[in-house]
């Protein structure tokens, strides 16, 4: 699966300023790892967060938002945002909370 560029500079952008990230080629997209775990990526579609099972819901309330399944099965714990979601600030914004605030909680890789 190829990834969207403009999705690709849209959380680069997003992420410039946050320290430990590290960028990663994964399943035919590229995947920002902050301390070694996945915080968020980019697809062919928009971008995936890792907000976690507790933040789950509060992120599928958000415009735009679904939950993750790119095999037909749902990941818990991971959400997937559309194009239209990516280009509201503020819907990123809370999402890039969650997945940050959630991720900084694992144990560094």
């Amino acid at each position: 699966m190829a990834f969207d560029p403009e999705v690709y500079e849209i959380l680069a952008h997003d992420l410039i300023a946050t320290p430990d990230i590290v960028e990663k080629k994964m399943f035919g997209g590229i995947a920002f790892m902050l301390a070694g775990n996945m915080l968020c990526g980019v697809h062919r579609d928009g971008a995936m967060y890792r907000v976690g099972k507790e933040n789950e819901a509060e992120a599928l309330a958000l415009d735009g938002v679904e939950p993750m399944a790119f095999t037909g099965r749902r990941m818990g714990g991971f959400i997937d945002a559309s194009r239209e979601a990516l280009n509201d600030d503020a819907i990123r914004a809370q999402l890039l909370q969650l997945a940050t605030s959630y991720v900084a909680t694992l144990p560094a890789k």
